[in-house]
């Protein structure tokens, strides 16, 4: 049976608004682990989500847990994605491999601290409940891990006039804007 040319272009919108609210899940995820800001890093994975993070294997609540205790050390992390492949499995699933760039720089085994650039992809499962998509299965691909330099220079001897410098939540500048009520 052929579609309606009014069913077709509400099919392709609605595919549309359900891709831009995946990679707003996306960004969510960066901005949350990257400001230590635990609500939006929950809210890019449904409660009984999976993550196969690293060294982490188990419940996203649980991954989730362990950035907390990351928070509290005070780490830098700028998180990326990039070249987001999305393919429907159906109206509430899709496949979703993200390319990622992370350099983190926190305390190692034995407290000293350590810097590294890593690069690889998200593949996930998400899932649609209602009008949300969120994470309900995630793999961490690793293609690149580079040890580098920690730098010795404290944050505002590096950043010297460069200010606002990025802070945690919620001290960053970005929630001052995204809190404004006039524009």
């Amino acid at each position: 049976m052929t579609m309606s040319p009014t069913r077709d272009m509400h099919s392709l919108l609605i595919e549309l608004m359900d891709r831009e609210a995946i990679r707003d899940c996306l960004y969510r995820y960066c901005r949350g682990i990257d400001r230590a800001d635990v609500t939006s890093l929950r809210s890019s994975y449904w409660p009984d989500a999976y993550d196969r993070h690293g060294a982490y294997i188990g419940p996203a609540e649980g991954f989730i847990e362990l950035a907390q205790k990351v928070f509290r050390s005070n780490p830098r992390m700028i998180h990326q994605v990039s070249n987001i492949l999305i393919e429907f499995k159906s109206p509430t699933q899709a496949a979703v491999e993200s390319y990622f760039h992370a350099l983190q720089r926190g305390p190692a085994a034995g407290g000293q601290t350590e810097q590294v650039l890593l690069a690889g992809r998200y593949c996930d499962l998400f899932e649609k409940r209602g009008q949300e998509w969120r994470v309900l299965d995630r793999t961490v691909v690793y293609d690149w891990m580079e040890p580098q330099p920690v730098p010795m220079l404290s944050e505002d001897e590096r950043f010297g006039a460069r200010k606002p410098i990025g802070a945690a939540f919620p001290a960053d500048a970005s929630y001052a804007l995204f809190s404004r009520e006039e524009f």
